[in-house]
């Protein structure tokens, strides 16, 4: 897209950005590429095959720290940026966020206006996901267990899943936490099971939904189904995400205590 690649090489030529986070084409799909100079904007491309949700390296201090950035954000990475904002993880003035609005490429001067653009948005559509995820809502309370208990005993604990994440921005994870031991290091079907249950419990309401963690899994375990049947309990039971805090961090009277037997 030259419109984005023009954009970049503005931005970088006039100091407003020193480094440029977009894609570049790939073996199989568009990966990422971090641009610094006039050259690397040429590999610039952005389409609808542009999934990939680069809002994770924002966090990245040994990539971004000190540094003004632009970033070309899929729709999913427009929800991360406006997460990682609320919980003042990225500051507004340091970046410079285009998104692509029908096939037409959108920069967005804040985050409010990216909140006003997403409350009105069409989310991408998850078909096969949805079909997973109706099918495992379809079995017992049994099979369910023993899905996720096959699904899982498969895990090598290799937290590429973490890595993938926007919102796994923490400079010491629970798993890497020895005094005490929350969850056994070592790969173990219940402590895998622990993993992933810590994971998604701290996604709640944080969540984008953008299922990068189980695009990163190496063995294609479907653990972005368990963020995204959570994402939709979320929404189902507590509404829409709100700046006042996320359904871990608030608690209200009126809450639903049904969890409580």
């Amino acid at each position: 897209m030259d419109e984005l690649r023009n954009k970049a090489k503005e931005l970088l030529t006039n100091g407003e950005i020193d480094l440029f986070i977009g894609y570049e084409e790939g073996t199989r799909i568009p990966r990422p590429i971090f641009v610094s100079t006039l050259e690397e904007a040429e590999k610039l491309v952005f389409n609808d095959k542009c999934t990939g949700n680069l809002a994770v390296y924002l966090t990245r201090k040994d990539l971004v720290g000190g540094k003004k950035v632009g970033i070309a954000a899929s729709y999913y990475a427009l929800k991360s940026i406006c997460q990682l904002y609320d919980e003042n993880q990225i500051k507004e003035h340091s970046i410079k966020i285009f998104g692509l609005v029908d096939n037409t490429l959108r920069p967005f001067n804040t985050i409010n206006e990216i909140k006003e653009y997403l409350k009105e948005a069409t989310p991408p559509e998850k078909q096969t996901d949805d079909e997973l995820m109706a099918q495992i809502d379809a079995m017992t309370m049994e099979e369910r267990w023993q899905f996720w208990t096959d699904e899982l005993s498969k895990c090598f604990k290799c937290y590429a899943c973490r890595a993938a994440c926007p919102m796994c921005y923490c400079t010491k994870c629970i798993v890497e936490v020895n005094r005490p031991q929350w969850i056994q290091p070592w790969a173990a079907t219940v402590s895998n099971i622990e993993w992933q249950i810590n994971r998604v419990m701290h996604m709640a309401g944080r969540c984008s939904d953008c299922g990068s963690c189980g695009a990163a899994c190496p063995l294609g375990l479907p653990v972005h189904i368990l963020t995204h049947k959570m994402a939709q309990l979320v929404k189902e039971n507590f509404g829409e995400a709100s700046e006042k805090g996320n359904v871990l961090s608030t608690f209200k009277p009126e809450d639903k205590e049904t969890f409580i037997l």
